[in-house]
């Protein structure tokens, strides 16, 4: 007998060759998918309430406004962490990722797993906005103004850009719909 039988483990291990989770064909929707199709920087917006540990979010629906001051604009999942943590903060960090950021991308999503949690797979600066991923491409750092709207499915979050680094790197793109 193995020791996984001895376990009452039985069966086997099989591979996909294709998303195990994924919606139907029949089932996607077709906004999301058109979405999909566009091509934009992947952010992963961070945010820290009080003493509480640090939240995260993998979003790439935004804009950057110029003015003064400049805003980004955000769709977050009210369900999240992160808008939790935005709305007690009153701040947030938009860290820009570049292509070695990929699997963080993923688990920050929750779509790949993260042993410990995904601020464990990186180094990580903490700063009046929250955490700033140390290699990130490029990160602002921003206070919430005014309310947070529904749009959809989503909060449309506006905040005032505070501070600004840009440094040199290839930048992560997503084009495909998540459902696909």
């Amino acid at each position: 007998m193995t020791p996984r039988a001895a376990r009452g483990i039985v069966g086997r291990v099989t591979i996909h060759d294709e998303h195990p989770f994924a919606t139907p064909a029949g089932e996607r929707d077709q906004l999301r998918r058109f979405r999909g199709r566009l091509a934009v920087p992947v952010s992963l917006w961070t945010a820290r309430a009080g003493e509480e540990r640090p939240a995260g979010l993998t979003v790439s629906s935004m804009l950057v406004a110029l003015g003064e001051p400049g805003s980004v604009l955000g769709l977050l999942d009210p369900d999240s962490d992160l808008f939790e943590a935005l709305e007690a903060s009153g701040r947030v960090v938009v860290n820009v990722l570049g292509w070695e950021h990929r699997q963080l991308a993923d688990a920050m999503a929750h779509l790949a797993p993260a042993p410990g949690g995904p601020f464990r797979m990186a180094t990580w600066t903490d700063t009046a906005w929250g955490p700033v991923l140390d290699t990130a491409v490029a990160w602002l750092g921003a206070r919430l103004v005014g309310e947070p709207e529904e749009v959809g499915r989503s909060m449309l979050v506006r905040c005032e850009v505070e501070t600004v680094t840009v440094t040199e790197g290839c930048l992560l793109y997503t084009s495909d719909a998540a459902d696909e």
